[in-house]
């Protein structure tokens, strides 16, 4: 008898015929835009020719970015609305929309139809149009957005904490990208739990072995199977290289009913692994595929790096080597002037890279979820991320509990490929262990195996969190690491260089701050650069290795400029070691010299803060940022000395007279071994102006959203940039693109303006290109007196499919392995041992004594008030060669405490402890001994007040909360760590 076959999309029998894997474009082109609620205009009939066109990513108030302070951001009933038709060429069974993120609500309709709600304002969310669109002809699609400041939750009213007029700023409508996705009725599920509640694949890898260079790799894909038949065919998986070299292939059967949804895993042994680390982004593309009857009918790339974590005795551990951390605390908005954060990919991977550049190794985004543009950027660039989910500044419960957490499984879903990843943020205050155990089980749930530590800032004694660490202040743990989240938060334009050079700014000049004095936000070039070292060096200090309870580093505030909450003059936060168009400060080159290293920095770094052009007359201090041992300063070959050395790395240098020709500086070892050289000239008049652009490696693509930067410099006619220069310079261009312009001090800010001065000689200003329109474009700079300069590049075109389109902008994107893979580093020294405290005893409240050494800094021990009470005894375990005492003290960042310290009741410390942020280090004679006593010898005094102030103008703790007040004999230890050097 002979056995008839069915075709219903497969062969019953088995056998596949014209099966279509899953196709995907962008959405982002054709479509228009009004401001203003116009409830119609959800109709598929409604007219819209008058509306504006765009194409996303496309904040529609794009214009305010920078112009306006954050909270003056435009608030509006915006809708966009695009017509379009599904091509024939493409599989039709499922179709779906993804949404990387909308601001700050968005209702959805097709063809006059409600197809969804998306509110949370952070994340990507999908949905399914399967049934909605007609698979002929033409579908409208309309969308109502709202980014109210305070926008309420429609099923509760509820607003959202993290829609925050401080840090979040109000870029609205759909400043992200859009894609449509086409499968047939078997396929692999998207990460987009809002809407849809699907989870996609998960690639993770276990049994890391780094010195073999090999893993078990696993991965895990959700199916659904939405056709009326069984399906049974094998789960194959490709691993490609970066480089594109299929490396290996495994599977495993699956069977899959109508109906259903599975999980559907798959693994195998990996050798020969290159692994992804800082400042070594290497990446593997991994193909998941369903194969029914040996035909594919799914298939899913996921993009991602393997790599080896641990988060212990302190300290993060990256490929089995210990990592200070180190880097910037970044708006999420990661904004530029006249766009917002609607970038195009090669920009945000430039961005990224800076900061890598500048050998930072982790951002930690503020504080929401960044978007996913920035994430792969991450991945690509080798730049560690702290990701969050949303929160504002404490801890909140009922709905606004419930929409964080159901925010944090939309980020964890979406983002637990991306190497780049390493901790889950919880919250921006402490939360309670109750909220961290539901967090910890979010994590648990969706990412178990991504080697990712969960944690929350502050969260000091904490028995869950991963890992804490408070904004500003020095925390240490032998448990888990403590990362200091937003360290530094002094401003200053890049345009003042110091008091000698105009504009002449003098240190600390500008307003008050909520009627206080606010010098720290009103820094010139030179001092911003000094404090990047006085605060680091504090961090340094107690630097894994330097005792069993460490610091495990921090992230300065912030990395570029940004359109959020200011203390300073301007109506934008100039607390960035690069401006808003990232080009560099002198702090910048600071952080490079301190940074280079993964616990210690490389001795080579070296960096003179400022310029060499100044009137005949002028003596400055110079200072030089090096990683050596000493410094020597030439002024046109006459050594001029050594630097006096302070904080580790600065090395200053009093009254040098300037002399026209060359500043030079030389840095040398222990052995007096010439490390490193730099050299700054003199420049001449200003004479030309010079262009350069900057685009992506990839290439130039009318796509609508790729982009140009042109810098513009003065120099002289030797080609040396005129530091000095402030020329105005006027533009003109022709050509398929729009003008976007940059930033300087100003009228309005000079945003969209087509003439914009230079600063310190430089600046720069970016284009935009028009969807679809190809071609040569041209432009041209001039300014009065000097030579003027054009360029000329072409913009490449794209295949348009009745509105959709392959993004060739994101493709190709290089990977950046500048520093190498990095396994064979033997980062941690130790140079301290921690002595082991037998006993104590105190003058007072004997009881809370322990609390001194108990590794929570949260708890302390203080006496009653009594100058004769105010003394503690340490008994160490063993009697033992001592050096350096670390004492954390209340109020460390305003209190001196006049100090005694005896060993075995010999004194060896005579004096008065320094205000900090966190630990007081007192160096002694070494000295053998069993006992340590500290002392206190007279009252504490306020040394600095304290004027760390947050957005609310609630004073930051310094310690535990006490009223000290008439606090004549009072002496309060929060942590004590007894060393000995090795």
């Amino acid at each position: 008898m002979i056995k008839l076959c069915i075709t219903v999309g497969i062969l019953l029998c088995g056998l596949v015929i014209s099966a279509q894997p899953r196709q995907t474009y962008s959405f982002n082109a054709a479509w228009k835009l009004h401001i203003g609620d116009i409830p119609d205009a959800k109709q598929t009939a409604f007219d819209d020719k008058e509306w504006k066109e765009v194409t996303l990513p496309h904040a529609w108030n794009e214009d305010d970015a920078f112009a306006k302070p954050i909270h003056e951001h435009s608030t509006a009933v915006v809708w966009y609305r695009k017509t379009f038709t599904l091509p024939d060429d493409v599989p039709q069974e499922k179709v779906f929309l993804e949404f990387e993120g909308v601001r700050f609500g968005a209702e959805f309709y097709l063809n006059g139809i409600w197809i969804g709600r998306h509110e949370n304002g952070v994340m990507a969310a999908g949905l399914d149009i399967s049934k909605e669109v007609l698979k002929k002809g033409e579908n409208v699609l309309a969308i109502r957005t709202d980014n109210d400041w305070r926008y309420r939750e429609n099923a509760t009213n509820s607003i959202f904490q993290w829609n925050d007029k401080n840090f979040n700023a109000n870029y609205g409508g759909i400043p992200k990208n859009v894609w449509i996705h086409f499968t047939g009725g078997v396929y692999q599920t998207l990460p987009l739990y809002s809407n849809l509640e699907t989870k996609g694949v998960y690639v993770y890898a276990k049994n890391i072995d780094i010195s073999k260079k090999r893993l078990d790799l696993h991965v895990a894909s959700e199916v659904k199977n939405e056709t009326a038949d069984t399906y049974n065919g094998q789960f194959v998986v490709e691993v490609r290289d970066a480089e594109g070299v299929l490396v290996k292939t495994f599977e495993n059967p699956f069977s899959l009913e109508s109906g259903a949804t599975g999980l559907i895993q798959v693994q195998s042994k990996m050798d020969n692994v290159h692994f992804w680390n800082w400042g070594y982004g290497y990446l593997y593309t991994v193909t998941s595929k369903l194969v029914v009857g040996g035909e594919t009918i799914d298939a899913v790339d996921t993009r991602t790096g393997f790599r080896k974590t641990a988060f212990r005795d302190g300290m993060v551990y990256l490929n089995d080597q210990v990592l200070m951390m180190k880097g910037y605390a970044q708006r999420t908005s990661n904004e530029w002037p006249a766009v917002g954060l609607s970038v195009a990919p090669w920009v945000s991977d430039y961005s990224n890279k800076l900061m890598v550049e500048s050998n930072a190794n982790l951002v930690r985004w503020m504080h929401v979820a960044p978007w996913r543009q920035d994430v792969e950027s991450c991945d690509r660039v080798g730049l560690m991320q702290m990701l969050p989910a949303g929160d504002a500044e404490r801890d909140v419960e009922g709905r606004r509990w419930e929409q964080r957490t159901e925010l944090m499984r939309d980020a964890i879903i979406y983002y637990r490929n991306s190497p780049s990843v390493l901790f889950w943020e919880s919250g921006n205050e402490s939360i309670s262990e109750d909220h961290m155990t539901a967090m910890m089980a979010i994590r648990d749930q969706y990412d178990p195996h991504g080697g990712r530590a969960i944690g929350s800032r502050e969260m000091l004694d904490s028995k869950l969190a991963e890992y804490g660490g408070e904004m500003l202040y020095i925390n240490k743990s032998a448990k888990h690491p403590m990362i200091a989240t937003e360290y530094m938060r002094d401003e200053g334009l890049r345009k003042y260089w110091d008091e000698f050079t105009y504009p002449f700014h003098k240190e600390g000049e500008g307003p008050l701050y909520k009627g206080n004095d606010a010098s720290d936000y009103n820094r010139n070039q030179d001092q911003h650069a000094m404090e990047t070292v006085r605060r680091w060096w504090e961090y340094w200090k107690v630097r894994p290795g330097t005792g069993k309870r460490v610091s495990s580093g921090g992230v300065n505030i912030i990395f570029s400029d940004s359109n959020t909450h200011y203390r300073g003059k301007e109506n934008y936060r100039r607390s960035g070691e690069v401006d808003a168009m990232r080009i560099p400060k002198d702090g910048y080159y600071a952080h490079q010299v301190m940074w280079n290293g993964w616990v210690d920095p490389d001795p080579k770094g070296l960096h003179i803060i400022g310029h060499w052009n100044y009137p005949t007359d002028t003596k400055k201090d110079i200072h030089v940022v090096s990683a050596g041992e000493k410094v020597e300063l030439l002024v046109n070959g006459q050594s001029q000395g050594f630097g006096e050395r302070s904080y580790q790395f600065l090395f200053t240098f009093p009254q040098i007279a300037f002399a026209a020709g060359e500043l030079k500086a030389r840095s040398y070892d222990e052995n007096n071994n010439v490390l490193n050289e730099q050299i700054i000239q003199t420049a001449g008049e200003p004479y030309r102006v010079k262009l350069n652009y900057k685009h992506g490696d990839n290439g130039l693509y009318a796509d609508g959203n790729d982009m140009v930067l042109v810098d513009v410099e003065v120099l002289d006619k030797e080609g040396r940039r005129c530091p000095t220069a402030t020329n105005m310079i006027d533009f003109r261009w022709e050509g398929p693109m729009d003008w976007r312009g940059g930033i300087a001090q100003g009228p309005n800010n000079y945003i969209l303006s087509e003439s914009l001065p230079v600063e310190a000689g430089v600046n720069r200003i970016m284009l935009r290109t028009r969807f679809g329109e190809a071609g040569e474009v041209k432009i041209h700079a001039q300014a009065n007196g000097l030579t003027a300069d054009s360029l000329v590049w072409e913009v490449s075109p794209i295949s348009d499919k009745n509105g959709l389109f392959v993004k060739n902008a994101g493709i190709g994107l290089p990977l950046n392995l500048d520093r190498g893979e990095g396994l064979q580093e033997r980062t941690l020294k130790q140079r301290r041992i921690t002595l082991p405290i037998q006993k104590v005893q105190a003058g007072a409240n004997q009881e809370m004594a322990v609390a001194s050494y108990d590794d929570n800094e949260l708890t302390d021990w203080v006496n009653d008030g009594s100058l004769q009470n105010a003394w503690i005894e340490y008994t160490l375990a063993k009697k033992s060669v001592i050096d350096e005492i670390d004492l954390k003290l209340n109020n460390f960042r305003s209190r001196s405490y006049p100090l005694q310290v005896f060993v075995d009741d010999k004194l060896v410390f005579d004096g008065n402890t320094e205000t900090t942020l966190g630990y007081y280090t007192l160096e002694i004679p070494r000295t053998e001994g069993r006992r340590v006593k500290i002392q206190l010898k007279g009252s504490s005094v306020v040394a600095a007040e304290n004027q760390h102030a947050e957005i609310g103008g609630k004073k930051l703790d310094d310690g535990v909360a006490r009223d000290d007040i008439g606090a004549k004999g009072r002496l309060s230890i929060i942590e004590i760590d007894i060393h000995k050097k090795q």
